[in-house]
């Protein structure tokens, strides 16, 4: 096998035993680096003391991660809403979607003959979506669960979301500035 030593030198191909000698005389430990090489690598290191540094390394960049919490939040509806209940719901949904948030729409059917009448259900949902087109998405379309209607509006990804503007300094890979 071809040994690396702790400075990063290589001593050259040495049998497992002498390589295995020469760790241990420097009290380190021989870490087999590319095994699948036609003649394997190893490396003599502190293994310790490279798992602690690669843990802490990992440790420093979750905490630069940028987390983002998406809560799905609720709208009810029913299928006889009045205009100025409609308009409020409308109205917190359109606070939930500038929240960030995503937020399922459901229409429960369960007076009367509601589930014979199904059809004026979607219909309502359906209204509900053009309502919303001008500041959400629809993720999932309307679907029926027992006696309940529902769907999930997200927030429109904007062209700032997708990609990040160019500043007037940059320039593409395929541009070239004429002096």
């Amino acid at each position: 096998m071809r040994v690396i030593d702790d400075l990063g030198n290589q001593v050259g191909v040495l049998g497992t035993r002498d390589a295995l000698n020469m760790a241990s005389e420097k009290g380190l430990d021989l870490v087999e680096i590319a095994p699948t090489a036609q003649i394997p690598v190893c490396r003599i290191m502190d293994y310790g003391k490279y798992k602690f540094e690669k843990a802490k390394k990992n440790k420093e960049a979750k905490k630069k991660q940028k987390q983002v919490i998406v809560e799905t939040k609720e709208t009810q509806l029913s299928w006889n809403i009045d205009v100025h209940d409609f308009n409020t719901r409308l109205a917190q949904t359109k606070k939930f979607i500038e929240a960030g948030n995503k937020v399922k729409i459901s229409l429960e059917l369960n007076r009367g003959r509601e589930m014979a009448h199904m059809e004026l259900g979607y219909q309502m949902l359906e209204k509900f979506e053009q309502a919303c087109e001008a500041f959400a998405v629809v993720e999932k379309k309307p679907v029926r669960e027992g006696r309940r209607i529902s769907m999930f509006i997200a927030p429109k990804k904007t062209k700032a979301d997708e990609k990040p503007a160019k500043t007037a300094g940059e320039e593409s890979p395929g541009e070239k500035k004429e002096t």
